[in-house]
């Protein structure tokens, strides 16, 4: 049976319901689970057993990115969209996107998956929801092809947009599907990739993109087909005062009552962003235990405002860490997400707002909560051995070893970890993934980005 035992780790991070820190201590894999942690966990050497010696290692448990849009990474940094807000952004790129492929979305997740993985993330939710009409609509089979190949933890979101510009959305024609279509794939996918055991790898989420761009029968519609088949809901919510307006013109209610009106609250429920929320709505946010992926950075560049996470965490809303779409963000690193979310914070709402470690606890805790998946998120018997480890013994990291934790979040001059390990396996090891091809990813990345973005640039 194949094992990995840590030795002697300068200290483990566990994230365990005490926040316990193990010093000096070991850390046994066995069949994808920890099996064992303290000291002096001794095992005679086998073929099946490697030993990493983790004098200079702290280990945390893998990070949890509950907000993604993979494709978005082949769209990045674009000059003309530099400068928009959400909805003169998006109806900028939604062109570009309508050149999507099969091999854009397999290598773009490829690409952000990676990043994601050498950055400490061991699980990723995505939200993908363009399907051009001149392609087929098995768009998000590239993606579970994609994420199992380079093995990180996968909870992929069947996203959709059925209300075009032409009956009052915000999407051109091109990239939206008919209800029937969306409900149709959305049923096969379910039966195809979705695994309801504890320590899945892949699960389906349902996630109509967001009112903007969907009808109100998708919305009941993936609601119910979502509960029939023990399936989560995501969606983008109160992320601009322009999403505001629009719910408020369209509906007559603000975005959380809009939702409550459709069924969308509860256990099974997040909200992406979840920006312009109130007291009251979070109250009711907490009561249900509807669930939000916090997305600092996106919500910075776009100028989207600054949400209540303090507050959220306080009234008992779960509340999880995400990098958002690439090509709002610009990159896929957990890392800087965590810092970013720390340093906003203690600008907006306050020097003793979250510390160090309730922002390390968005992103393995909350993500746990909001996902369902109780066996990860922490390091504990049992559990699911889905970890990253940090040399010490690096130049951004000296004269700072007094609190791992602030030093992950604060110091460094790269976020590249050493290793990551995601069911068991080593998925990074020395700063490389190790399933996957690093040289191929960029390349075929940068032609395939060139020939989307081709009618753009060269306006």
């Amino acid at each position: 049976m194949k094992q990995i035992l840590i030795k002697n780790a300068k200290e483990i991070i566990t994230m365990n319901e005490n926040r316990e820190r193990l010093k000096n201590a070991d850390l046994l894999i066995e069949a994808g689970k920890i099996k064992e942690m303290g000291r002096n966990i001794s095992l005679e050497e086998n073929e099946e057993l490697k030993i990493i010696n983790g004098r200079d290692y702290f280990v945390f448990p893998g990070l949890i990115n509950l907000h993604h849009h993979f494709y978005q990474t082949l769209t990045r940094s674009l000059p003309e969209a530099q400068e928009m807000e959400l909805f003169g952004w998006l109806k900028y790129l939604y062109p570009i996107w309508s050149n999507l492929t099969a091999d854009a979305v397999y290598y773009s997740t490829l690409l952000a998956a990676g990043e994601l993985l050498k950055t400490g993330c061991t699980t990723t939710s995505d939200h993908f929801y363009v399907f051009p009409r001149n392609q087929a609509d098995n768009l998000l089979d590239y993606e579970f092809e994609a994420a199992a190949e380079i093995g990180i933890r996968f909870h992929g979101s069947r996203g959709s947009m059925s209300l075009s510009q032409k009956d009052g959305g915000l999407p051109p024609d091109d990239v939206v599907q008919t209800d029937e279509e969306i409900l149709a794939d959305s049923k096969r996918l379910i039966v195809k990739y979705h695994d309801s055991n504890p320590f899945a790898m892949q699960r389906v989420v349902l996630a109509p993109c967001s009112p903007f761009s969907v009808t109100e029968e998708l919305m009941l519609k993936s609601t119910e087909l979502a509960r029939q088949n023990g399936v989560q809901l995501h969606t983008h919510l109160a992320e601009t005062k322009d999403e505001e307006k629009f719910v408020l013109d369209k509906y007559g209610m603000r975005p959380l009552a809009y939702m409550e009106k459709l069924g969308w609250l509860g256990e099974d429920v997040w909200y992406a962003h979840a920006v312009h929320l109130n007291s009251s709505e979070l109250e009711k946010m907490a009561a249900t235990g509807t669930g939000v992926s916090h997305c600092p950075v996106s919500n910075m560049k776009l100028s989207s405002g600054v949400a209540l996470v303090p507050e959220m965490l306080n009234k008992g809303v779960p509340v999880g860490l995400a990098v958002d779409g690439s090509a709002s963000n610009d990159s896929s690193n957990m890392i800087l997400e965590l810092k970013s979310a720390f340093l906003m914070h203690r600008l907006i709402h306050g020097i003793k707002s979250l510390s160090a470690e309730d922002v390390l606890g968005l992103a393995t805790n909350g993500g746990r909560d909001v996902l369902n998946q109780p066996e990860i998120g922490s390091l504990e018997l049992g559990k699911a051995a889905d970890m990253f480890m940090i040399n010490s013994k690096r130049l951004g990291w000296a004269g700072g070893l007094y609190d791992p934790v602030s030093a992950l979040i604060n110091q460094g001059d790269t976020q590249i970890v050493d290793y990551t390990i995601v069911n068991g396996e080593i998925v990074v090891e020395k700063g490389e993934l190790t399933n996957v091809d690093e040289k191929e990813i960029v390349e075929k990345a940068n032609n395939i980005s060139a020939k989307m973005c081709k009618d753009i640039l060269s306006r």
